[in-house]
């Protein structure tokens, strides 16, 4: 390999398509990263689910040609600064994993007939989304409530203030992304 990118008369090319195609995955991937922990270790002066890995999936389902990465880069962002943060109750994990996933599958609705209007829906969706299943999974394997209805409903009503701050940010950076990329 070392050879043929050495020697080969197309290996400039080939570094060039290389990088073409994975610079924008990796920046999105070390900027959630980067925010994320910076945020948790208080560098950053955010609240709570403040953190732009719902709009860097919508955005990866929406632009990237490579629709895989809608998936890959939210979660290898997640895997990689919970690694840094520290991992928690596994099936939480795995419901805040899957949140991320289904949002960059509603990337793919935006993409299909790309409006603000689209968009803004997508956003919203996701946030609400993330809300519904990670509340329900905290609700369901953390311990913190009681498994009824009451502790559902505790467990939704105390979420609350993590939800703005999710709704925010991912409107925020979503703008941000969707703007930039359009600019």
């Amino acid at each position: 390999a070392r050879f043929f990118l050495v020697a080969h008369p197309n290996s400039n090319a080939l570094t060039r398509r290389v990088m073409k195609k994975y610079t924008l995955p990796l920046f999105l991937i070390l900027g959630a990263i980067s925010l994320r922990v910076l945020r948790h270790f208080g560098y950053i002066d955010l609240p709570p689910n403040f953190a732009p890995v719902t709009a860097i999936a919508l955005f990866a389902g929406t632009y990237l040609r490579d629709r895989r990465l809608a998936i890959i880069i939210p979660l290898a962002a997640m895997v990689a600064s919970d690694f840094f943060i520290g991992f928690y109750n596994i099936y939480v994990l795995i419901a805040v994993y899957a949140s991320f996933a289904l949002a960059g599958l509603l990337g793919f609705w935006i993409r299909s007939r790309k409006s603000v209007a689209r968009t803004v829906v997508g956003t919203l969706c996701a946030s609400v989304l993330f809300f519904i299943i990670t509340n329900a999974s905290v609700w369901l394997f953390s311990g913190m409530y009681p498994v009824t209805f009451a502790g559902l409903v505790q467990s939704y009503t105390l979420a609350l203030p993590f939800f703005r701050s999710t709704l925010a940010s991912d409107i925020l950076y979503v703008g941000i992304l969707f703007c930039l990329y359009e600019a």
